[in-house]
């Protein structure tokens, strides 16, 4: 599969407490969330990207920080996201 990002793992949202709870709000719940690093080929505006809002809900870090990340994190880890 193909990322407009920088390396990206899937995060298993929304799940069906998660549609539920959203039903019950009359909101939509959202989806596609991941953890990724910057857009492809903007790696080096990281300092400048991450002083603002601007993925719609998904975690964007850093190309470096998301090579850490994605050498810590074994496929099918749990991730907890709270706000």
């Amino acid at each position: 599969m193909h990322s407009a990002y920088y390396k990206s793992i899937h995060v298993s949202y929304p799940n069906d407490e998660d549609r539920k709870r959203a039903a019950r709000l009359g909101v939509a719940p959202g989806g596609d969330i991941m953890i990724h690093g910057q857009p492809n080929g903007w790696g080096a505006m990281a300092a400048v990207t991450q002083r603002s809002n601007w993925t719609l809900g998904c975690i964007a870090l850093s190309d470096e920080d998301m090579d850490q990340v994605w050498q810590a994190v074994p496929v099918g880890t749990p991730v907890v996201i709270e706000a």
